[in-house]
């Protein structure tokens, strides 16, 4: 009998631990899907510039738009970097984020660490997720380890610390130097373990060598299970252990597009190359703007200018191993090049496109049909130079895209019967019957449908 009772307990406690081990895995905080974070399959990512967020320009005047941002369905924070700003050589009255001074501190122009803790608390009390800004590829000019550690940076002809590419206001890190890379991940290990951030946007990824990624990023999961992305499109950077990689060769195609220079077929040819491109399930983060588009090439106002801006988002939001990236005051919209190196706050006032992105992002969430590892396929049904039209889908979940990417008002018929019938209207939030019936569709327009 005491045999029997003590079988039950132990059947029930590798119950319990299964349980508690699924619910972590199905909540997303400790489960991988493909070797990425399953909490961002299904999510998204909101760059924040500080600076220019707010008249303030502080982490603490920044807290006060988290509920907005929440509320408009934003799932993980990324903070453009928080490390304090090199004076040697700087660029402009504040200097850019970009040539840092110490890998170990904050900026004070934000505000303190305390100040950094309390609001990614306040994210994640949110259920909310923060990746930082990670500079590894060279440090500002007057950054403290060109003092302590000058073996730490690459020389030029002069024996100094040699800039990096043609930016003035930085040195390059050498990374054949083995205690600068331990150096490199102590520094990266310092905000996963006392902040508790949730990984690492980093700059100039593709210009680190693929060994010290091999070496850090395992160091770095095994510590939480972070989301790494690389600024970069090499293809050695998913092989390295990123989740996620920039979308470069897309995006130059879809400002092609936008200007009509090319036709939507030309975006199949860019899916074509990634297939071979890349290693599988590797996922690209899409945008229409960020903070390089936006200050220096005038995105998303001047690259997907007006209407033509809607449909391209759209695509942003749901495309194939994507993740969706929208950049601070997209919603407003700001329709103007942020200064990158002196204060220029963003005023928000009107929000204009926030229901349009909490559309797109709500139905992220909560249909898996959009996750970053489901199927895709082309739909023909009108004019393929200007009707790009493609069904997302997972089990018994489906969503159908159909965009205009042309000045033309386009005729469209959907003749595949699996798409006829009963189908939801996604931006008209309203039941419809799809049918096989011609019918226009106008230029720079966009139908999202949930079967």
């Amino acid at each position: 009998m005491k045999k029997i009772n003590i079988l039950i307990l132990l059947v029930v406690f590798t119950f319990s631990l299964v349980c508690c081990r699924t619910t972590k895995v199905s909540n997303g905080e400790m489960g991988q899907i493909n070797g990425h974070p399953a909490w961002m399959m299904q999510g998204n990512i909101y760059e924040v510039n500080v600076r220019q967020y707010t008249p303030e320009g502080t982490f603490n005047a920044f807290a006060k738009h988290l509920d907005r941002l929440k509320a408009m369905g934003v799932e993980t924070i990324w903070f453009m970097p928080i490390n304090p700003i090199s004076k040697l050589d700087r660029k402009g009255t504040l200097g850019s984020y970009y040539a840092v001074s110490d890998y170990t501190t904050i900026n004070p122009e934000f505000g303190t660490m305390d100040d950094f803790k309390n609001i990614v608390k306040a994210i994640h009390d949110r259920g909310m997720k923060v990746l930082i800004d990670w500079v590894p590829n060279h440090a500002g000019a007057d950054h403290r380890w060109i003092a302590e550690h000058p073996d730490f940076f690459v020389k030029d002809n002069s024996g100094k610390a040699a800039v990096a590419f043609d930016w003035a206001d930085t040195r390059q890190l050498d990374y054949k130097n083995p205690i600068m890379q331990d150096s490199m991940i102590a520094a990266m290990k310092f905000w996963v373990k006392d902040t508790d951030i949730d990984g690492f946007r980093c700059d100039v990824a593709w210009n680190v060598p693929a060994a010290f990624w091999n070496k850090s990023i395992p160091q770095l999961k095994k510590m939480k299970n972070v989301f790494m992305l690389a600024e970069g499109d090499s293809t050695y950077l998913p092989k390295s252990g990123f989740d996620a990689v920039y979308p470069w060769h897309m995006f130059k195609m879809m400002e092609k597009v936008a200007k009509g220079e090319k036709t939507a077929l030309a975006l199949d040819s860019i899916n074509k190359e990634n297939e071979t491109r890349y290693p599988e399930h590797t996922i690209q983060m899409y945008f229409t703007s960020n903070h390089d588009e936006n200050s220096w090439n005038h995105a998303d106002f001047g690259t997907f200018p007006g209407v033509i801006h809607a449909p391209f988002a759209v695509f942003t939001q749901t495309m194939k191993n994507s993740i969706p990236l929208i950049y601070s005051g997209q919603e407003e919209p700001v329709l103007r090049a942020l200064e990158f190196f002196e204060k220029d706050p963003i005023v928000f006032k009107n929000f204009q496109r926030e229901k349009f992105y909490k559309t797109l992002l709500d139905l992220r969430k909560r249909n898996a049909a959009l996750s970053a590892n489901t199927s895709f396929k082309k739909v023909f049904i009108g004019n393929e130079k200007a009707i790009y039209a493609y069904i997302r889908e997972n089990g018994s979940q489906k969503v159908l895209v159909i965009l205009n990417f042309s000045a033309s008002e386009q005729s469209i018929s959907i003749k595949d019967t699996s798409l006829t019938g009963k189908a939801f209207n996604v931006f008209e939030e309203k039941e419809v019957i799809l049918n096989a019936i011609e019918r226009k569709i106008k230029p720079w327009s966009y139908e999202v449908y949930e079967y």
